[in-house]
């Protein structure tokens, strides 16, 4: 029996699994024993899908992938696009012991290439819209994995199969799914999550600091490829019975705005980068927004101008926080009748937090230090990667890698990272995948990449580049710069700002100073 309960006080909450847990079945077959099965649990523009129909596919589905030899313990990597499918793919691996791996669709070939090598899967699912970056991967791979196909297929192998599937024995601690996050080098890392993770997120931060409900509708503009939009576009609607909304599009102000105007999200999850670009919207009004009864930000810092603007338009504050996929969703947040301006907010109910210095030593209020955090969905590791695992968790408490401090009301607040990694559109970026992206243009000798707040205070990608040739410095030549960036990066990576000069700034060792350019 796969159940969980909830002891200790509303401040230092414990959740306490039964000893057999597979998460699969309170998200998805709970719902039929407790008369939501003809509820809708997924709107799209397309379809409607019901709780009822939900648990069928996601047994179908768990059984096509089980034809195809895959058994407890394999990865299956999802490209997948924001579609019911992904949910079938995702709670079916699940329920049948498979570790479904979803994978940022904006990904080029060469990422896609390493996750392949580095994850050992033995499956690569994808739809048809990435089919040229991940054939490419395919490609490029020294072994391919046992079983390649888009979505289409496993859906075609699904409709022949059992709509009953037996649950696969596990624990909370047992391994359930990865995400893959960006890493300082510009290689992604695995980081491994267990079935107790995603009920810790669902009742820790969407139920006891949001308030979410049964009757909520979400509406996620960060897709589900990751941490921030698993959470808001899947796992939170599914933990309390209520319903989501999905949009394969590629979000704009028109495309949200007409999602509004349909199905009246209450819950809506974005990034200070999308709200900004909504509110110069023209064609969005007061009344479209009205549905809204909670609206969340994070993946970066919100600007107090930003909440100023959303306050004109819509009654209901922005609750922004800050998670990370190694915490698999928020742990510090604003309360919708506790908003501080440029605080992160308090801590989660659950999880722990400490402000250290270099040392480990707590320092004290007001002070800035690295951020350590503990809680009950924090992984325990990264996958193949045991140097990255031992300097990044130590004695239970992981390195966010960001630097804080709190105040003497126990409010955060950011003050940027203790690395170069910038977080571009809630998405994090290395500065050397940029740069080595621009040292690939044959005029460019070295490069190098920092963070610039634009207009907007929104953190963007800026470079600054030394050619080979002073004299080749030109407007021209910096649009030639940046376009080939755009060619071979994921989109939002390209530098916003080309700055030629005649030197970087460096240490006695070689190594660049960023922090000079910032």
């Amino acid at each position: 029996m796969s159940s969980v309960r909830v002891e200790g006080s509303p401040e230092h909450p414990e959740l306490v699994f039964s000893d057999n847990f597979n998460v699969a079945v309170p998200f998805i077959d709970r719902h039929l024993d407790e008369g939501r099965a003809d509820k809708v649990a997924i709107y799209t523009i397309e379809e409607e899908v019901t709780y009822r129909q939900l648990a069928q596919n996601v047994n179908k589905w768990g059984n096509a992938l089980t034809d195809l030899s895959l058994t407890p313990g394999d990865r299956a990597l999802m490209v997948v696009k924001d579609c019911p499918e992904f949910y079938y793919l995702f709670w079916g691996s699940i329920k049948a012991g498979i570790i479904p791996v979803p994978l940022n669709t904006l990904l080029r070939a060469k990422d896609f290439t390493f996750i392949i090598e580095d994850s050992g899967c033995r499956s690569v699912i994808y739809s048809p819209e990435f089919a040229d970056e991940v054939e490419a991967a395919l490609d490029q791979v020294a072994t391919k994995p046992a079983h390649v196909s888009m979505v289409a297929g496993i859906g075609e192998s699904a409709k022949t199969a059992s709509a009953e599937l037996s649950v696969i024995s596990a624990t909370a601690m047992s391994e359930c799914f990865w995400l893959y996050s960006s890493g300082t080098t510009g290689e992604p890392k695995g980081v491994v999550h267990v079935h107790r993770d995603i009920v810790a997120t669902c009742e820790l931060y969407a139920v006891r600091v949001l308030g979410e409900i049964e009757d909520d509708i979400w509406f996620s503009v960060p897709k589900l490829f990751f941490a921030y939009g698993l959470g808001c576009g899947m796992t939170f609607p599914l933990w309390v019975g209520g319903s989501a909304v999905l949009d394969a599009r590629r979000p704009t102000p028109e495309t949200v705005t007409e999602i509004f105007r349909r199905f009246k999200p209450t819950v809506f999850a974005g990034v200070p980068t999308f709200y900004a670009a909504w509110l110069v919207d023209t064609d969005l009004k007061k009344e479209d927004v009205s549905s809204i009864r909670r609206c969340i930000s994070g993946g970066e810092a919100l600007p107090t101008d930003l909440q100023t603007q959303w306050r004109n338009l819509c009654d209901v504050p922005i609750c922004d926080g800050i998670g990370s996929t190694e915490a698999l969703h928020i742990y510090i947040s604003n309360r919708i009748d506790d908003v501080r301006p440029l605080s992160s907010g308090k801590v989660v109910p659950g999880y722990e937090l400490r402000v250290a210095d270099d040392d480990g030593n707590e320092v004290p209020a007001d002070e800035q230090g690295r951020l350590l955090l503990k809680g009950p969905s924090v992984t325990e590791q990264y996958w193949n990667n045991p140097e990255k695992t031992a300097n990044t968790i130590v004695n239970g408490w992981l390195d966010s890698g960001d630097t804080y401090y709190r105040d003497g009301d126990n409010y955060f607040y950011y003050s940027g990272r203790n690395d170069d990694m910038l977080k571009v559109g809630g998405i994090w970026v290395s500065p050397f995948e940029i740069e080595s992206a621009l040292i690939e243009h044959p005029k460019v000798l070295e490069a190098a990449v920092v963070g610039r707040d634009d207009d907007k205070g929104l953190v963007k990608p800026e470079a600054f580049v030394v050619l080979k040739e002073g004299s080749d410095q030109s407007d021209a030549l910096a649009a030639e710069i940046k376009e080939q960036c755009k060619n071979n990066l994921a989109p939002y990576k390209y530098p916003r700002w080309i700055n030629f000069t005649e030197e970087l700034p460096k240490t006695a060792t070689g190594k660049i100073q960023r922090f000079k350019l910032r």
